[in-house]
């Protein structure tokens, strides 16, 4: 009997033939069928696609292949294509759902199972503890119907999927401002599906788009693993000086997170960036709905919602909570601290392209540069700092969840603690509206210890405090 697959934050993740093998593959693609045929979805349309990693065009097609013998009909999409095109590709071909072959940001030995809903966003977690209990432990089974044979009976449609995902896109933004604009768009696609888009979406103005790392290398090279995060964004930012760029805009592997540089090639963090998108939707666009955040990302955005009266929820990590809760309250904006953000009117899910689009015009429309548009945003919520640290542990989750249950601690960072939030990790509320989040990853044996505060001097101290809690130091 084959090991068992559980799936993380936001589907299945594991190491390339250690694992991660076409048969274990089969096994998910059987459990999501499972599950689509349980809720009455036969002969229904899914979605299937992929990134640029090791084979993953070929585990697509080992997916597919389960999928059309099991009376589901499957669009397979052509080419490597980005998560937001993918689960918009959902909507646009009226299906059921979708399997997405990524690992998203993960090293380079990885590669991933993810899953999507009827909406092109997150399956919830109840949902996906339904389908890992539909995998089954071997392949016995598991009908499969080759690619060729299920193309000639009509069940599955080879397709492009980026003609309704740029017509979606022209209805959500004006892009003529930003290509008459005159602006220098260095873009890092690391290496991933976000290549070739903002050049081809900017093209014909004045703007010009400066690509880097955009062609197919499953190594990654020049970066720890495709993370729009220091150091793997090093290499661009050095870029952004080099060629004297007024932005760098950074796409995560799968292209469904951005990361940002600015005219200095100085790194934004995530949260700044969030707080940004909010407040360009909120002032800029002078749009009004909720605002959905993971509890470990900024409280700016509840400051935002304060000064523009809009209600703020918070959620645990992951778009599997973000992506219901933004469809239950209709929500303008939502996001995590890991780089997604989601948009009312497009789809429930994370997109780094539309996000980048959405900051450029932002720019343009302020007639600001990144540094500057920070400025403006801490003239309304004040100065926020972040940081996180990530670190492998020994033992087990348990022992070292019940350790820092008990070190109960009155300061962090010399401030007092207000509350102990444990809806996901251990969420210490400080003093100054800042917050500790201890946190293990739902993908890999990590721990993360992040902090937010408005003290500048206390960052090192609350994450030193953090690690001393976890017992990691």
């Amino acid at each position: 009997m084959a090991a068992k697959i559980t799936f993380g934050t936001d589907g299945w993740r594991g190491t390339i033939a250690k694992d991660y093998t076409f048969d274990n593959v089969r096994r998910c693609a059987q459990g999501f069928a499972s599950y689509l045929l349980g809720k009455g979805r036969s002969d229904k349309w899914v979605v299937v696609g992929y990134d640029k990693r090791f084979q993953s065009e070929n585990f697509a097609a080992a997916a597919t292949e389960v999928l059309a013998a099991n009376s589901l009909r499957v669009y397979l999409t052509q080419s490597a294509t980005p998560t937001p095109v993918i689960s918009y590709a959902v909507i646009a071909k009226k299906a059921v759902g979708a399997v997405n072959i990524t690992a998203s940001h993960n090293p380079a030995s990885d590669n991933g199972f993810k899953v999507r809903d009827e909406h092109g966003g997150a399956i919830d977690p109840e949902g996906l503890l339904e389908i890992e209990a539909l995998i089954p432990d071997d392949l016995t089974n598991i009908p499969q119907l080759s690619l060729v044979e299920a193309q000639v009976q009509g069940k599955v449609i080879i397709f492009d999927p980026a003609p309704a995902y740029i017509t979606q896109l022209h209805k959500l933004i004006d892009l003529q401002p930003i290509k008459d604009a005159g602006l220098i768009v260095l873009v890092d696609a690391m290496w991933g599906n976000g290549a070739g888009w903002f050049s081809n979406l900017l093209a014909g103005g004045k703007t010009r788009v400066i690509e880097i790392h955009n062609v197919r290398n499953p190594i990654f090279p020049e970066m720890i693993r495709p993370e729009p995060i220091p150091p793997n964004v090093d290499v661009g930012l050095q870029a952004t000086r080099d060629r004297h760029a007024d932005v760098l805009i950074i796409n995560d592997g799968d292209a469904d997170r951005l990361g940002v540089g600015d005219e200095h090639s100085k790194f934004i963090d995530q949260l700044r960036v969030f707080a940004l998108l909010a407040y360009y939707m909120l002032e800029v666009r002078g749009e009004r709905g909720p605002i959905v955040k993971t509890l470990s990302t900024t409280n700016m955005l509840n400051k935002l919602g304060q000064i523009y009266n809009v209600p703020v929820y918070e959620t645990g990590v992951g778009f599997k909570y973000v992506a219901p809760k933004m469809l239950e309250t209709k929500a303008l904006i939502g996001g995590e601290e890991s780089g997604g953000y989601a948009f009312r009117g497009h789809v429930p899910e994370r997109d780094g392209i539309l996000a980048g689009l959405y900051l450029l015009d932002m720019m343009v429309k302020l007639k600001r540069k990144p540094s500057e548009l920070i400025e403006l945003l801490f003239s309304e919520v004040g100065a926020h700092y972040y940081h996180r640290i990530d670190t492998s542990f020994e033992g087990n989750v348990e022992g070292r969840s019940e350790l820092i249950l008990n070190a109960n601690p009155a300061t962090i960072g010399g401030l007092k603690v207000t509350g102990l939030v444990t809806t996901d990790g251990f969420k210490f509320n400080l003093e100054d509206g800042g917050w500790l989040l201890i946190r293990f990853s739902g993908t890999e044996p990590i721990i993360r210890v992040y902090c937010e505060t408005t003290h500048k001097t206390r960052v090192n101290s609350i994450l030193k405090d953090g690690l001393r809690i976890a017992g990691i130091e």
